[in-house]
């Protein structure tokens, strides 16, 4: 009975030690993909959100924090001039936790364009952030939250809230504010490259 026993023991440990060799080795085999395939969503990010540049923004990133968090500003330049900064930004305020977006704003302040990067929002609702599922981004292009209040008009700003999903609003506009927190500081430690 006591060599039975010894003998599953044993068994189950080679089980365990080989299931987690292969776990390992998977981890360090898809590490790099992962992180390439991360870098080039960002990259196209980037792209999306602010006007032509010809530099390659990932060279003129700074990164600050936030809240405990990450919050990273490529500043795209055109010759030595800078036509705008892609901020990834975020917002733990989302019906399903985190959100993250990309803000691009131009030199004066101004949103040019916002891509989604990640979030949890409940699918048909306030999954409507992103830009494939609805046109609720649109309406900050163009505008300066200098004047344009980053805040659903439930709350006294200009935001138009998606129906059904004002948590998920509120949670847009609070990661719009953060961007613009951040660009603020850019302007005032005079770190930009115009």
């Amino acid at each position: 009975m006591e060599s039975s026993l010894k003998n599953m023991v044993l068994t189950l440990l080679a089980i365990t030690f080989v299931s987690a060799a292969a776990v390992g080795t998977i981890y360090e085999i898809t590490q790099e993909p992962i992180a390439a395939a991360k870098s080039a969503k960002i990259g196209s990010a980037v792209a999306l959100v602010v006007p032509p540049f010809d530099n390659n923004p990932d060279e003129t990133k700074t990164i600050d924090s936030l809240d405990g968090k990450t919050v990273t500003v490529y500043t795209a330049l055109s010759g030595q001039d800078t036509v705008g900064y892609a901020i990834e930004t975020f917002s733990n305020s989302g019906f399903g936790g985190e959100i993250r977006l990309m803000v691009g704003f131009l030199p004066d302040g101004t949103i040019h364009r916002v891509e989604t990067l990640s979030h949890n929002e409940t699918p048909g609702l306030g999954d409507k952030i992103d830009r494939s599922k609805s046109d609720f981004s649109v309406q900050f292009e163009g505008k300066n939250p200098r004047t344009f209040r980053l805040a659903v008009r439930k709350d006294g700003g200009d935001v138009d809230a998606i129906t059904a999903s004002t948590i998920s609003s509120r949670a847009y506009a609070d990661a719009l504010t953060r961007a613009y927190h951040v660009f603020e500081s850019i302007h005032q430690t005079g770190t930009s490259h115009e």
